[in-house]
């Protein structure tokens, strides 16, 4: 179903591609947009128990897309080092293709919410990012990205790098 990837040697392990996942802070999701157009939209993101969550309005061209058909990709750049010397970038992705949906459950949506505010604002409180998620919580919707397929890859002076 998923294309192998043409420059095998430069595959990320599944391992590496998780830790890339973990280590991101933001990333690109694309859907299917209005009119069969590709619309990709920067997101930051969580990655817990093997899944993407990120946080958004509760209505808007993304939503609407993904009401339409789940099935979307999300790229996360790890590296990307511009050697002009070489005419080349060292390079390191990951992209996850998979279904998204809405958390509409409000634990799912809350544990979700939690992990987000621990990954970007670490030094904060549990009562501080209690009260922060209740400033937003009735124009919070979480969706969730559970991964069918990950590949990553780097470029072959990183791959070499490492031996």
């Amino acid at each position: 179903m998923f294309r192998e990837m043409r420059r095998k040697k430069q595959a990320l392990s599944a391992e590496e591609c998780e830790e890339v996942l973990k280590r991101g802070s933001s990333g690109m999701l694309a859907v299917l947009g209005d009119d069969g157009y590709p619309y990709a939209v920067p997101l930051s993101y969580v990655y817990a128990n093997g899944r993407l969550y990120f946080h958004c309005a509760k209505a808007g061209h993304k939503l609407d897309a993904i009401a339409r058909e789940p099935k979307v990709s999300f790229c996360v750049v790890d590296q990307d080092h511009v050697v002009p010397e070489e005419y080349t970038t060292y390079f390191r992705s990951v992209i996850a293709f998979g279904r998204a949906n809405v958390v509409e459950d409000d634990a799912g949506r809350r544990a979700a919410a939690e992990l987000l505010a621990r990954k970007y604002c670490p030094e904060e409180s549990a009562e501080g990012v209690a009260a922060e998620i209740d400033r937003f919580w009735r124009a919070l919707c979480i969706l969730e990205l559970v991964p069918e397929h990950v590949s990553g890859k780097e470029a072959i002076e990183l791959t070499r790098q490492r031996g």
